[in-house]
């Protein structure tokens, strides 16, 4: 959704109908994951992708007749690997897309409402009925109860618009829409017709718009300008970080959301750090460096990466135990930082530092696809997918 955030912002405000496809389940390999979004307004232009280009042709057809009035739908798409060039996904996967209109001024208010949120980078998640026993598009948006929504409330634990159909629906995919969004995962879950658990009546699709991960990066040197950069393209929010005024400057750190001068293991410890956080240590110094990573080893952080050479790292190593770091939390550290890619210059030791940090997030493997067997796209990795 936020790669066609402007572009679904402005329809709105312009007051132009339009259907959004969304991505609701992947099973097998499949080229976007759930919560890929197409546009089609009114006047058939088409923004966003849900396969990359494999079946958004048939897709863009369905979305013309839900925008005419033919009611939400979810279509499924899927074709075996030996017919996949023929039709359908060329990767052999299938995936299920909601397909739903907003075409009233009252429809695209509520969507206008949502996009602002994420604008806004405010946690909000949108549940919407996919099948079963409620009816299909039915939709609910759920916010924490501390994210300041005035919009109206359902029981005391969070801040609900719109509902599923019944009271008890609503409020068990409340409770779970709340779950999900601190976890930041979007899935499909499943209910009884007035909310009971561990039934199959009504499937509903939970998805959570979560506010982007941030990237911390101490040390305000080259690599990190260029860490900076990639950060902010992966859509990490980038704090830089550095004491020295001289070097933590905006001039030089143009991409960067914010650039703090202040002690590192100062600035760390009185900032939020959540398990989305990625750390990366580009200090070289140890008077930075151990105070900075016994501050960043108390933190839940999903990536610590410190930059140095092996003889560095291990001569670091003996500072943090003397300091009091023990050797389970020690195991935390990725150093020497990123992967073994022959990089030379900041932008590819920079490209090297991303891609561990989607490697730790996805768990995969840091070898070539080719010498692989299976699944090329990973079905999950922890929490912080966005």
């Amino acid at each position: 959704m936020r790669d066609i955030l402007p572009d679904l912002r402005a329809r709105c405000a312009d007051g132009v109908p339009l259907a959004l496809a969304t991505v609701v389940a992947v099973h097998g390999s499949a080229p976007r994951d759930p919560g890929a979004v197409m546009a089609v307004d009114a006047a058939g232009t088409v923004v966003g992708s849900v396969s990359g280009g494999c079946v958004e042709g048939d897709l863009y057809e369905v979305a013309r007749e839900v925008l005419a009035g033919a009611g939400p739908r979810v279509v499924s798409y899927g074709i075996s690997d030996d017919e996949a060039f023929g039709v359908g996904l060329t990767c052999g996967g299938t995936i299920e897309v909601l397909v739903r209109a907003y075409a009233t001024a009252a429809e695209r208010a509520d969507l206008a409402a949502v996009l602002d949120l994420i604008a806004a980078d405010l946690p909000v998640a949108e549940a919407t009925v996919l099948s079963g026993a409620a009816e299909t598009g039915a939709r609910l948006v759920v916010r924490p109860s501390d994210a300041g929504a005035a919009t109206g409330t359902l029981g005391s634990e969070g801040l609900a618009t719109g509902t599923l159909g019944s009271e008890g629906l609503d409020a068990a995919v409340t409770a779970d829409a709340r779950g999900l969004l601190a976890q930041g995962h979007s899935a499909i879950q499943w209910y009884g017709a007035q909310g009971q658990r561990r039934m199959q009546e009504v499937a509903v699709f939970v998805r959570t718009y979560a506010p982007p991960a941030r990237m911390l990066v101490f040390g305000a040197i080259d690599h990190a300008a260029a860490t900076a950069r990639i950060g902010s393209f992966l859509g990490y929010r980038v704090t830089v970080c550095d004491a020295r005024p001289a070097f933590a400057t905006r001039e030089r750190f143009p991409t960067a959301d914010e650039v703090v001068r202040a002690w590192p293991h100062t600035y760390l410890a009185s900032t939020e750090v959540d398990a989305r956080t990625v750390i990366c240590v580009l200090t070289h110094d140890p008077k930075f460096d151990v105070p900075l990573l016994l501050a960043a080893l108390r933190t839940p952080a999903a990536y610590i990466g410190v930059m140095g050479s092996r003889r560095t790292h291990h001569d670091r190593l003996a500072r943090l135990r003397e300091a009091g770091a023990d050797e389970a939390a020690l195991t935390r550290l990725a150093s020497p930082i990123g992967l073994d890619l022959g990089a030379r210059t900041p932008e590819e030791t920079a490209l090297s530092i991303a891609a561990e940090v989607i490697q730790h997030r996805w768990g995969g493997t840091g070898r070539p696809p080719g010498e692989l067997t299976g699944a090329i796209h990973h079905p999950g990795g922890p929490a912080g997918a966005r």
